[in-house]
């Protein structure tokens, strides 16, 4: 993914980092060549060259929520660049001190633990060149997970919320199916159906497209505008997954 809207100088590039390959978004002003990595989750070397190759200069360093292949470069990024963390929400907190711990589970040496010069909540607005990105907070893949977005860019980064055709896991500690589908339906849809996002994992997809088809949170499923509230079942958030 390449493209910007005509009247942005916003550029971006998808980074897959780790074995997980998690979705790393460079984004960068055109005009200032000042850049934000948005969940930067290993391979530091990797994304040093990527800022570059493309000539840029590092100012932000954004975090969705606190697991390893999302948030394991953070602190290495901030040591070797100087620039501070902000996100994800402070309940994720636990989980960015425990990155070196699940690292070692699935064979990742250089995810390094954390702790954000900046917690973001609901409401909180982030800034790159003049351009504001909102902040939604939406628990359920994990307590703390924030959601970044752009209205006149028409852009999501969405972390493990959604994916195309799935959602987040749920069956982590702390996960909560629908918590989950609660933000789904009443963070990220009223954003509005043309709005790009950008998962953690996978190919990009639109709000619109995953209301329609989407087998887990499309509007027949959950009755968006309505939906009843309840705990979802075991077996509800044991099958929830990432993307297929």
């Amino acid at each position: 993914m390449s493209e910007a809207p005509p009247e942005s100088r916003l550029q971006i590039r998808l980074i897959p980092v780790t074995p997980l390959q998690q979705n790393c978004s460079l984004i960068w002003d055109t005009a200032t060549r000042h850049a934000a990595f948005v969940d930067p989750g290993g391979d530091v070397d990797q994304l040093m060259g990527a800022l570059d190759h493309f000539g840029l200069t590092l100012k932000k360093i954004w975090l969705t929520h606190g697991h390893l292949d999302h948030a394991g470069a953070a602190q290495e990024l901030k040591e070797r660049t100087g620039v501070a963390i902000e996100g994800p929400h402070e309940d994720d907190q636990w989980i960015l001190d425990g990155i070196e711990d699940a690292g070692r589970k699935y064979g990742i040496s250089d995810g390094r633990n954390c702790k954000p010069d900046r917690y973001l909540h609901d409401g909180d607005t982030l800034e790159l060149e003049g351009v504001v990105f909102n902040v939604s907070h939406t628990p359920g893949h994990t307590p703390g997970h924030v959601v970044i977005h752009n209205a006149q860019a028409g852009i999501a980064f969405v972390g493990d919320v959604l994916f195309a055709g799935s959602i987040g896991r749920t069956d982590f500690e702390r996960g909560n199916h629908q918590q989950l589908i609660d933000s789904i339906t009443g963070k990220l849809w009223p954003l509005g159906d043309d709005i790009t996002f950008v998962p953690g994992h996978g190919p990009t997809s639109t709000f619109g497209q995953e209301r329609q088809t989407n087998p887990f949170v499309a509007d027949r499923l959950t009755g968006y505008g309505g939906v009843a509230k309840g705990e979802g079942s075991s077996f509800d958030q044991k099958t929830a997954k990432r993307w297929q």
